[in-house]
């Protein structure tokens, strides 16, 4: 039961964060909050990684070339996931770069319009993917950089939950505030979920020393985008806690590159 608990929690995960069909019968009962489903972020984040890897792997194994195969890969990550976290990233970046404080910021980021600040956030956030997983394929095998992007998948969408649970919503209404805070047993697991998914897939792709390096830049990313979170906006928000997930994914690829 506790089993079937957790997959139907894990496929919950997977229709919230990406555009991957999942069967209507896993949110019956459901009330729409996130505070238990968090728990398999981690493992959601396996699933919506996978075609993206594939790719990867596929095209390095066909003779493409690593920068080709590297933008093929990213932008099925972004079709996957409907542009969901890069959405979140640019509302985040004008919000934090625009507003004069707390309220306009906030304001801000209900925009649907992309300012300077979040094109320019998007336009370096999907470079510095491309380039370090271009620059991670061509130091690797293919099945271990289509490994890597499906572990850091994991670690970015656990890093998700931590910097959710470490804030107060910032609204009292809105996508965060009514999915409810993540519970303390659903964060635990979500940690060690994550933590162990990502050492499952890092390890044998890469070395131990990798795998430490990346697990803690990845942690310092989000740390640091969250105390920037704090002193801005005082809580979290649904932009921010996708915007996390861009930070660290990207801070973990540039890891993986410059250690492998």
């Amino acid at each position: 039961m506790a089993l079937r608990e957790f997959l139907n929690d894990t496929a919950r995960a997977v229709g919230f964060l990406s555009r991957i069909p999942v069967p209507a019968h896993v949110f019956e009962g459901a009330d729409g909050r996130l505070s238990r489903t968090v728990r398999a972020f981690a493992a959601a984040g396996v699933v919506i990684a996978l075609p993206g890897a594939v790719v990867l792997a596929v095209m390095l194994a066909a003779g493409a070339g690593p920068l080709l195969a590297a933008v093929c890969a990213i932008t099925v990550q972004v079709l996957t996931i409907g542009a969901l976290h890069e959405d979140a990233l640019g509302d985040a970046a004008d919000g934090f770069g625009g507003g004069r404080d707390r309220e306009h910021a906030l304001e801000i980021m209900k925009d649907s319009r992309v300012g300077s600040y979040g094109a320019v956030a998007l336009v370096l956030i999907l470079g510095l993917r491309i380039a370090a997983l271009s620059q991670l394929a061509m130091e690797t095998s293919s099945l271990a950089a289509a490994a890597c992007v499906v572990g850091v998948a994991a670690l970015s969408r656990t890093l998700m939950v931590w910097h959710w649970s470490a804030l107060p919503s910032a609204r009292t209404q809105g996508v965060a505030a009514a999915a409810g805070s993540p519970e303390t047993s659903a964060l635990q697991t979500a940690l060690v979920s994550g933590t162990l998914l990502t050492a499952l897939f890092l390890l044998p792709a890469t070395s131990l020393f990798t795998t430490i390096v990346t697990l803690a830049t990845a942690a310092l990313a989000a740390a640091v985008f969250t105390s920037l979170t704090r002193k801005k906006l005082q809580g979290h928000t649904g932009d921010t806690i996708g915007a996390t997930q861009q930070i660290c994914e990207a801070a973990a690829l540039i890891a993986l590159a410059v250690s492998s």
